[in-house]
């Protein structure tokens, strides 16, 4: 099915010391703007993880990796796929296997982010998945973006910003975007924030361009 490697504590210095997940490659969607260019998880450490797991050097099948969220304590923050997307090959969402997870985290704090596109099937599995206790934030590559996803009502939203990013921002149709408290201190990680993992926010998350490809990512964020 897929493959997926949980890393019990994560050594990212923006994650902090919480458990982590990467699953296979092919659960990216090729609508993901960042595909070809400005993919952070495209280089440096995580990309040879990564490579690992996409050949079936590292982590588990998916089945033995739904024993493990589950086997994972009561209210534990975690996060879903610092590389990879939902379930699903390509753009589509495995509406069952992301019904799984949903239910094998239950009363933990999982959350994630995906670029698989708003089709109707996938907004309602992403509506359903919230609904569920597991945050899904729709990720945006531009502001303009960011206000279509919002208007589905099915989860969170996050944007990337421009590289130099620090200040929060509108979008076109006024919605307040907060710039990531972890890219503005040392201090805030994922482990001691955990703004991505509420799932009834109002603002908007802006992530500043980051990683190898940031100047890619920054030219994507200012598309039109």
């Amino acid at each position: 099915m897929y493959q997926v490697a949980l890393t019990r504590v994560s050594r990212n210095a923006k994650v902090g010391p919480i458990p982590v997940s990467t699953t296979e490659a092919t659960t990216c969607p090729p609508a993901c703007g960042l595909a070809k260019s400005g993919c952070y998880a495209d280089g440096g450490p995580l990309a040879i993880f990564w490579r690992k797991v996409n050949e079936r050097k590292a982590g588990m099948a998916w089945n033995s990796f739904l024993q493990e969220v589950k086997a994972l304590p009561k209210s534990q923050l975690w996060r879903h796929n610092q590389a990879g997307d939902l379930p699903g090959v390509g753009n589509a969402i495995d509406t069952q296997a992301l019904a799984q997870l949903v239910k094998a985290q239950k009363g933990k704090r999982g959350w994630t982010y995906t670029h698989k596109p708003a089709t109707p099937e996938n907004i309602e599995a992403i509506r359903a998945a919230n609904a569920g206790g597991f945050t899904v934030n729709l990720s945006a590559n531009t502001l303009a973006q960011a206000d279509i996803l919002a208007a589905t009502q099915a989860g969170p939203v996050v944007v990337i910003l421009t590289a130099d990013a620090k200040r929060a921002v509108k979008t076109p149709a006024g919605r307040h975007v907060a710039i990531c408290p972890a890219t503005l201190s040392e201090k805030v990680t994922c482990a001691n924030c955990g703004l991505c993992q509420l799932a009834g926010r109002k603002s908007i998350i802006g992530f500043p361009a980051h990683g190898i490809r940031k100047r890619a990512a920054s030219e994507l964020s200012q598309a039109a």
